[in-house]
């Protein structure tokens, strides 16, 4: 057994396909399923089970899913230590939160730990982000979320042990022109929004979740593009929006929108990591030095049972 072949059968674990592995490996398909082939063979097991539809793991096959990624974040762990290189972190970020709150993180990780090299991945999809995670080709991922679980905000999650914090709160504003008719009453119920043209970006968008929690499907939804366009069609009268306060505050403060007097739950910046990686020297301790020292209900890195589930 290689490492090699174990960074093949994490390839195809998470990309579910011998095709889509290879590309991502830069390999030839072919090198990636003699790859597989010997690594079962020397197993004594079948890790697959192939269908039309892609690529399956069997019971043995997830059983050495852990093992895998231990193996190889060992292995990255004693090339570091022989090297005497610096630890790194590989983090992603959506992008709507890259240029506001990655910098805050960025900052307390400079602060706490000075001897940290932190590579910085911005992606526009959440669902790659959190793949990556999984496949272990980022350490963590900073992205937008409610409640109590890992996708309370509505979406998906990879069938992988992630755990997650909770670094800051992302308070939401709904806006509108100015003139609009809404503007002007100083308390809004939900059924006052029912029939408002909602200007929202695409269903697996942060804030198009958050619009579908709290207003379901009594509004008209209109597609208008990211942030800057649904906050620009907005001052222009073609609709209400849900947004970042972050990304409206400033055109509030100018007058070129209104926030509407209407309660809406607030967002968290969620980083999200492999529980299994939690292990590896120093990494508790570096996720954990990403969080305001202040923030509510913040556990020790020394209480393994803290992080979410």
């Amino acid at each position: 057994m290689e490492l090699r072949q174990l960074r093949t059968f994490e390839a195809v674990v998470a990309h579910r396909t011998v095709t889509d592995a290879a590309v991502a490996l830069d390999l030839a398909p072919s090198s990636v399923s003699e790859q597989i082939r010997t690594l079962e063979r020397d197993l004594g097991v079948a890790l697959f089970e192939r269908g039309p539809r892609g690529m399956r793991l069997t019971a043995a096959g997830e059983r050495l899913r852990g093992w895998a990624r231990r193996l190889l974040d060992q292995a990255d762990q004693a090339r570091r230590d022989v090297a005497e290189a610096r630890p790194v972190l590989r983090l992603g970020a959506l992008e709507t939160i890259a240029a506001v709150h990655v910098p805050a993180v960025l900052a307390r990780l400079a602060e706490r730990r000075p001897d940290l090299v932190v590579e910085v991945r911005s992606d526009g999809a959440r669902d790659r982000l959190l793949d990556a995670v999984a496949a272990a080709d980022l350490d963590a991922a900073l992205l937008l979320d409610t409640g109590n679980d890992l996708g309370g905000l509505g979406f998906g999650a990879p069938a992988a042990p992630l755990a997650f914090l909770d670094l800051d709160p992302v308070p939401l504003a709904l806006v509108a022109a100015p003139d609009h008719p809404l503007a002007a009453a100083s308390r809004l119920r939900k059924e006052d929004l029912y029939g408002q043209r909602l200007l929202v970006n695409v269903p697996a968008c942060s804030f198009w979740l958050a619009g579908e929690r709290l207003l379901g499907d009594r509004v008209e939804r209109v597609r208008a593009g990211g942030v800057p366009v649904m906050r620009a069609w907005a001052e222009r009268g073609l609709g209400i929006t849900l947004l970042p306060w972050f990304a409206v505050a400033d055109q509030v403060a100018a007058g070129a929108l209104a926030r509407l007097a209407f309660d809406i739950p607030g967002l968290s910046l969620r980083l999200v990591w492999r529980a299994d990686r939690e292990a590896l020297p120093g990494m508790r301790e570096i996720l954990y030095a990403s969080a305001a020292s202040d923030a509510v209900g913040l556990p020790s890195p020394a209480d393994h049972g803290a992080a979410r589930r």
